[in-house]
């Protein structure tokens, strides 16, 4: 893939790294839920306030099915979003 060496292309190069980095953190969180239990844990914490703002509303949207999946929802939506910002480059 080649990228352009215009100002917007970077932006946007930028762009689609900072989603992919936010899939991680996504990825982290729901590893992090299964392994720590003290919910007071810092890094824990750290993951749940970043995440949450994207988490948040996609759980409220879905009904509740017992099972959390908005993360694998989220990491979709954010493929999608990183695929289309990919194509103006």
């Amino acid at each position: 893939m080649i990228y352009s060496t215009s100002l917007s292309g970077s932006i946007l190069f930028f762009i689609v790294r900072v989603i992919q980095v936010y899939n991680y953190l996504i990825l982290a969180r729901v590893l992090a839920s299964w392994i720590v239990r003290d919910p007071n844990n810092q890094i824990y914490h750290f993951l749940f306030s970043i995440t949450e703002p994207v988490l948040g509303p996609i759980r409220r949207i879905m009904p509740s099915m017992g099972l959390d999946l908005s993360p694998i929802i989220a990491y979709f939506l954010l493929n999608l979003l990183a695929q289309m910002v990919q194509s103006l480059i």
